[in-house]
């Protein structure tokens, strides 16, 4: 796993040929129970790492299409899973609990659902008010620029910009990582903010 631009948050990525960027699972350490955001899957140089941290008790999937190797993880860790309960009648399995907008699930993580996504309620997390963790609908296919999931593949263009445009009136947001791409280590406010003027 690779150390991130905080101490306690961590990454581990598998590169999509059909996209051409990377598919990235995050790992937050927390003393309440570490945390697994939509993990892609482990190897086995990732699965000591992950041992080393003491495991994880809780895994967060942001939409059904980022489900990626979760029940392994889940297998592999004992943890309890999370999912968007917009998603909640249609998900491919049974998460123990469900997250909607205002959430606060553990202390230091706050839940957003977006809205106008390829998927209903997709969720965003803040952690500590300062790192922002995205699905699907906000990405980065460019190294230091944030980019939004093309149109065809939304199913409301006009609620997706305004997701968009609430997570970047969250001035406290210094860090952006994407599910899908390049993260944005510094000045994640001003890159959600040039996101906004592209859309």
């Amino acid at each position: 796993m690779k150390k991130l631009h905080l101490s306690n948050l961590y990454c581990w990525s598998v590169f999509n040929e059909e996209r051409n960027i990377d598919f990235n699972g995050i790992l937050w350490i927390s003393s309440l129970g570490n945390v697994i955001i939509d993990p892609v899957p482990l190897e086995k140089h990732d699965i000591k790492h992950l041992e080393s941290f003491g495991g994880a008790s809780h895994v967060i999937i942001t939409n059904s299409d980022h489900i990626r190797d979760t029940e392994n993880i889940l297998y592999l860790t004992g943890a309890k899973c999370w999912g968007p309960i917009e998603e909640k009648e249609k998900f491919p399995f049974t998460c123990d609990e469900w997250l909607k907008d205002g959430d606060q699930p553990i202390s230091g993580i706050d839940i957003f659902s977006l809205n106008g996504s390829k998927t209903k309620g997709e969720l965003a997390i803040l952690i500590d008010k300062k790192t922002l963790i995205t699905g699907d609908l906000i990405r980065s296919h460019e190294g230091g620029r944030l980019s939004m999931l093309p149109d065809e593949k939304l199913q409301n263009r006009m609620l997706a910009v305004e997701s968009v445009k609430r997570m970047a009136s969250i001035a406290s947001i210094q860090a952006v990582i994407p599910g899908d791409g390049w993260p944005i280590f510094k000045n994640g406010h001003q890159a959600l903010l040039e996101l906004c003027q592209k859309i």
